[in-house]
């Protein structure tokens, strides 16, 4: 059997508790973080409020809906964004990496350490939630750049039609440059943003001034009224305000990235603030011109402003995509490892930067979906139809985990647990409610997206564990192997081979073909285990562990995180400090390649074992993913049925 990279559960699933960065260290973090971070949710006033006032679902631009929709979103940010994720969420880290597959593994591995079985239901979640990001993944390029671009229908209206043209070229460039990786520009991703949210802090500030009587919307009065005096149609306005705190998601996924700290003080020093100042300063703008809300903010900058302000907005459009789709790939990079899809081939772009990788397969699937989804909508009010569905959805999934989370791993009561996480539930569920209206207007696409996704990857993982066990019942105890051997000793030929095998109980089919077929057996014998934790890495101290049979067998079991990629050369040095020497000059890798068949075997259905056979054929070969010299490998092949 080939080598897969099998979950294996991490006793100490405790979060990080590293020194955090003070000072100028902490600082730059910040800065960095707003380049990656917030990216996403910085560009929300390009559309949010526009979408409330403007479009098939608008509402009359009158003083006491302006005011009641700037409330909504006002507390929304402060809710949602602050106190939930900020606060409270961002505290669920995984040995400091946040998302809901390191929180599912977190809440699974704690179960196992207590010798309890991993609850279902959060696997099913963990899968799901990843499969809503990939698609939002697709869904935030495409309608941040459009709306940045759709500037030049304000400035120049002659160029509306270069809008689609404009946006497909910026887009295919984004995507073809991943390749090149974001070591040389990332450091100026920071100031960029920086710039955008000076910029948009000050147009905002400008449009206050002018109309003072704005800042009434501060009190959540305004927003209890709206909601109260008409809640069909307040409803139906959430799916607008729900664009405002789109990203919130992110900060929690790029947790260890950059840590609580520095994600903290860029957002209450910089985002939020300009955040706010910028919604309120196109509320302003529409009081005193209800024509605007066609744009509002474009029409929020002065003339001269304008065109300088397409470039800059279309530059932070860039970044908040740069930044998404960086997510997708350390996301795949994690679902790989914990074996929820298949073996894809991972490059790293940084020498000097571990996170700085580009997944090309996971690249040309999000272009060729952000670019169908820009045809298929045309405008960003279409897109906005579609976008908050699946983020909304996401939400409402990781409260659900945070609050299974703080009962399994923080032990908090059922009442404590029930309280924070219920108080975050109802609004989420009904932001999802007011999200769930536009799935006949476009949301149902994120959705058929993620739907999709889930069944690959819950396939890929149900295949890999029927796998498993079909194999498992052709694997003869290590005991009666060196039994035969010893009653008929087989020759052996000097040299050393390796037979990975994804258990570390039994001994690996390849062994026992190889012998059969060959009548012969290297003098050291080594079964190579590659497992995967429930926690971002593992010290190079707890790398390898040997375990020596005797007649030359030895059991090599190598333990990596769900951050960190599998490497032979340097689990082979680890065994050298094991007093166990392995040479890679010499050594032979005996790896199984199955031909799988699909049969009317209890597992899954036909179709998704179908699906399982084409993924495994298509999958990244061992030899590249382990990092193994080809000229080393001898593949043993077997036929099995699922």
């Amino acid at each position: 059997m080939s080598a897969p990279v099998e979950p294996r559960k991490s006793p100490t699933p405790t979060g990080s508790h590293t020194t955090p960065p003070q000072g100028r260290y902490l600082a730059r973090l910040a800065l960095l973080a707003l380049g990656v971070v917030y990216g996403d949710i910085g560009t929300s006033p390009l559309y949010a409020l526009r979408e409330a006032f403007h479009g098939p679902h608008a509402i009359p631009v009158t003083h006491g809906n302006v005011l009641g929709v700037l409330s909504l979103i006002l507390w929304s940010l402060l809710l949602i964004v602050t106190v939930k994720y900020h606060i409270v969420i961002i505290r669920a880290d995984n040995k400091g990496e946040g998302g809901v597959l390191a929180l599912m593994a977190l809440v699974n591995g704690s179960r196992v350490a207590r010798g309890l079985t991993p609850r279902r239901i959060m696997i099913v979640l963990g899968i799901f939630g990843a499969a809503l990001l990939y698609a939002d993944g697709a869904l935030t390029p495409a309608i941040s750049v459009l709306s940045a671009v759709e500037g030049l229908e304000i400035a120049t209206p002659g160029l509306q039609h270069w809008v689609m043209g404009i946006t497909l070229v910026i887009l295919v460039g984004l995507f073809a440059f991943q390749s090149r990786g974001t070591a040389r520009v990332g450091a100026v991703f920071g100031p960029v943003m920086l710039v955008w949210f000076l910029a948009i802090a000050v147009l905002g500030l400008n449009g206050i001034l002018r109309n003072p009587s704005v800042m009434a919307a501060v009190s959540p009065m305004h927003a209890i009224r709206f909601l109260t005096e008409d809640p069909g149609r307040g409803l139906i306005v959430l799916g607008a305000v729900f664009l405002a705190v789109t990203g919130g998601e992110a900060l929690y996924a790029d947790l260890g990235h950059f840590g609580h700290s520095a994600i903290q003080l860029a957002w209450f020093t910089i985002p939020l603030p300009a955040l706010m100042l910028n919604y309120f300063g196109q509320g302003a703008l529409l009081l005193s011109q209800p024509e605007a809300a066609a744009n509002p903010f474009y029409l929020l900058a002065p003339a001269k402003l304008l065109i300088p302000m397409i470039p800059l907005a279309t530059a932070a459009a860039i970044i908040a995509s740069q930044a998404v789709i960086s997510g997708a790939f350390s996301l795949t990079r994690q679902a790989v490892q914990l074996g929820y899809i298949p073996r894809m081939d991972i490059e790293h772009t940084s020498s000097r930067e571990i996170g700085q990788i580009y997944v090309p397969t996971v690249n040309k699937l999000l272009a060729v979906l952000t670019i169908a989804l820009v045809l298929y909508f045309q405008t960003s009010s279409n897109l906005a139809g579609a976008y908050g569905v699946a983020l909304s959805t996401l939400m409402a999934l990781t409260t659900v985990m945070f609050y299974v989370m703080s009962r399994e791993v923080w032990g908090w009561s059922i009442l404590k647990a029930a309280s924070v996480a219920g108080v975050f539930l109802i609004v989420d569920l009904t932001f999802l409610v007011s999200n769930a209206l536009k799935i006949w207007h476009g949301g149902w696409v994120p959705l058929a997206i993620a739907v999709a996704l889930y069944f690959v990857m819950s396939t890929w993982k149900r295949g890999r564990e029927i796998l498993s066990k079909r194999m498992m019942e052709k694997t003869v105890p290590l005991k009666l192997l060196l039994a035969d051997l010893a009653a008929e000793p087989p020759t052996r030929v000097p040299g050393t081979a390796v037979f990975m095998y994804g258990s570390a109980d039994g001994t690996p089919p390849a062994l026992v073909l190889n012998l059969t077929h060959n009548k012969v057996l290297h003098e050291k014998i080594v079964f190579l285990t590659i497992t995967t934790e429930d926690v971002p890495h593992v010290p190079p101290d707890s790398r390898v562990t040997v375990k020596r049979s005797g007649k030359g067998f030895h059991n090599v079991v190598a333990r990596y995180g769900f951050m960190q990629d599998p490497d032979i050369g340097e689990v082979l040095a680890a065994c050298k400090k094991n007093h166990l020497d392995i040479p890679m000059e010499g050594t032979t890798f005996f790896l199984g390649r199955e031909t799988l068949i699909a049969s009317d075997r209890p597992g899954m259905s036909m179709w998704r074992e179908r699906l399982f056979s084409f993924m495994s054929r298509n999958a990244l070969r061992a030899t590249a993913f382990f990092k193994i010299p080809s000229n080393q490998v001898f593949e043993v092949g077997a036929y099995v049925e699922l």
